[in-house]
């Protein structure tokens, strides 16, 4: 495994013919990370994660400060499972010139996340436009739990390269709780709890694909558990996130609050 904490240097060493994979995380890794780098692994070269906690994406900066770190974990992980090479560069080198272009992103991308998180996902976008542009890669892996991201993701790329995205899915907890890096900001009975309400989802999703129509039972479910603090819980399109949904199509978002940590989830 080669550590890199210099793009530069990354493109001098690195030969991105040789079709590498790319994971890119914030760090705090946990199984669902994990999952990612082994299908990279499985369907490439070479394998290249990158820890760069991105500022331009959080538009709080309690929660940009308070993100769970712990690098000397990560590239304990990242050996074992023989990883060939790791990018953690700084904010000057990813932005090297000073300015934190944000992307604007389109009315009607404004839904879900991107309605309760302002310049969260311009964020994000202008991050992996950066990596684009300073990394030789093919094909980019990422996770289903973070949907909404992988939509505009994809739609970007899609646009402005020949990159390939390829979705992962949502490695949970035996308790079915997503693994997520703001998990370790919670207590064990937020823990049970979370995945309680989780379980809920699931199976008030396969009674609403009964009745798609039937949307006072989501009005009902969200009365029913306040304690979580609920910010949205919607139907939407898997293909487009649009609201013109059919029974193979759909798929349910929810993002919560509990211990005052935003937890997100799908199915």
């Amino acid at each position: 495994m080669i550590i890199f904490k210099s793009i530069n240097k990354l493109n001098k060493e690195v030969n991105f013919k040789a079709d590498i994979g790319f994971v890119p995380t914030m760090g705090a890794l946990h199984q669902g990370h994990l999952s990612l780098i082994k299908n990279s692994q499985k369907k490439s070269n070479k394998t290249l994660v990158s820890i760069f906690i991105n500022p331009n994406q959080f538009n709080n900066k309690k929660d940009y400060k308070k993100y769970p770190k712990n690098i000397q974990k990560d590239l304990k992980l990242l050996k074992k499972l023989k990883v060939d090479y790791v990018l953690i560069p700084s904010i000057k080198d990813v932005y090297a010139n000073k300015s934190k272009k944000k992307f604007k992103i389109g009315k009607l991308n404004k839904i879900l996340c991107a309605k309760y998180r302002s310049g969260h996902f311009e964020g994000v976008l202008s991050v992996i436009n950066q990596f684009i542009k300073k990394l030789k890669i093919n094909k980019i892996f990422l996770g289903e739990k973070d949907y909404q991201q992988y939509i505009l993701i994809r739609e970007f790329l899609k646009k402005n390269s020949n990159v390939k995205t390829i979705l992962c899915k949502t490695i949970r907890m035996k308790n079915g709780l997503a693994y997520s890096s703001r998990n370790r900001l919670l207590n064990h009975k937020s823990i049970k709890e979370s995945a309680s309400l989780i379980l809920k989802v699931k199976k008030l999703f396969n009674l609403l694909k009964k009745n798609l129509n039937n949307k006072s039972i989501i009005k009902n479910f969200i009365n029913k558990n306040k304690i979580f603090n609920i910010e949205y819980l919607e139907l939407r399109n898997k293909n487009n996130l649009s609201k013109k949904i059919n029974k193979k199509n759909v798929k349910i978002f929810i993002a919560f609050y509990i211990q005052g940590v935003r937890l997100i989830d799908n199915f």
